[in-house]
């Protein structure tokens, strides 16, 4: 019988690190060594127990896993075959990757692209994909860069917007960052950012739903009343991609953007999208962003520290992507 590490919550609350064995695994036609995973937002949630983020009890935490192939029941995977999952229900109602060993079905899985080994791509993970996934959408409603636009992104700090910055930046759009963490500016400005906006000049209650246009798209990872002056600044014709509610999930304002200025609000899902739709994805994020940058945005810290870790990121004081090394 095998055993192995895991992340587990036992229950609604604080998760820990336990030992497992192969019994303890979904039965699955895959079976995955896992060698890296990455902690998100919505992991710290999950592993703090302070979201409700977790569907199922007890659950293995961790929404991200790359690994190599140790069984598969389905002729598409060999043994030895390197494999990245990320999103699908992982660490919510599926056991995820903060686990040395994992079992998961063969049409979540993505090759990893060529340009990237297991770490980077972890690197990127759930972040990366979902930074992309919004550029995608902005540019299927006319974003492009040849029209030299300026492009807002909200969290900028984090990891979506890190990887939104210097996505767009690498694609010759005009970056404007916004942060609350004005120590990141020097970062941000290496990613590609041409400008710094403090948080405060967007958190503010909205006073007019049409404001001043700034906006070609927008990038959101906050929600609420930062989502809301960013809709009111977009102009005529401009799309918005919201992924994230970390400013909250109300959004305090009125129909005149989209009915008045044709703004478009979409909304960004890296959980459930089709696996088609992560394969472009992850062949521009490939393609786009230099292996040196993926390097300097992210961190290996051992499996043992996810939980100590998951209060910082909720703190607001991690800067960039943390990459968790399931065998330390």
């Amino acid at each position: 019988m095998a055993r192995f590490r895991a992340v587990v919550a036992p229950a609604p609350g604080p998760a820990t690190l336990v030992e497992l064995s192969d019994q303890d695994l979904p039965d699955e036609d895959v079976t995955v060594a896992v060698v890296y995973s990455s902690l998100n937002y919505k992991d710290a949630l999950a592993v703090t127990g302070r979201g409700k983020v977790i569907r199922t009890f007890p659950m293995t935490c961790g929404i991200d896993l790359a690994g190599k192939v140790v069984e598969s029941r389905d002729p598409s995977l060999e043994p030895g075959d390197e494999v990245i999952v990320t999103g699908w229900g992982l660490g919510e109602s599926h056991p995820g990757g903060y686990s040395e060993l994992q079992c998961v079905r063969p049409e979540w899985v993505v090759r990893p692209p060529e340009a990237f080994d297991l770490r980077r791509c972890m690197a990127v993970g759930t972040a990366g994909l979902t930074a992309m996934l919004c550029i995608l959408e902005l540019e299927g409603r006319g974003l492009s860069a040849s029209s030299d636009p300026q492009v807002l992104v909200t969290g900028a700090g984090g990891g979506v917007g890190s990887f939104a910055v210097a996505l767009l930046a690498s694609a010759g759009y005009r970056v404007a960052a916004s942060t609350g963490r004005p120590e990141l500016e020097g970062y941000l400005r290496s990613l590609g950012a041409g400008e710094v906006i403090e948080r405060d000049v967007l958190a503010v209650a909205v006073e007019r739903p049409l404001q001043s246009e700034r906006w070609a798209g927008v990038v959101d990872t906050v929600g609420g009343t930062t989502l809301a002056n960013a809709i009111a600044q977009t102009r005529y014709g401009g799309a918005v991609a919201a992924c994230g509610l970390a400013g909250g999930s109300g959004l305090p304002t009125t129909v005149l953007p989209f009915i008045l200025r044709a703004v478009t609000l979409v909304g960004i899902d890296s959980v459930m999208c089709s696996t088609e739709r992560r394969a472009e994805a992850w062949a521009r994020i490939a393609e786009q962003l230099p292996v040196s940058l993926v390097d300097s945005v992210h961190e290996v810290r051992p499996m043992e520290e996810v939980v100590g870790l998951s209060g910082a990121v909720l703190a607001g004081s991690v800067r960039g992507r943390i990459v968790i090394d399931t065998r330390s």
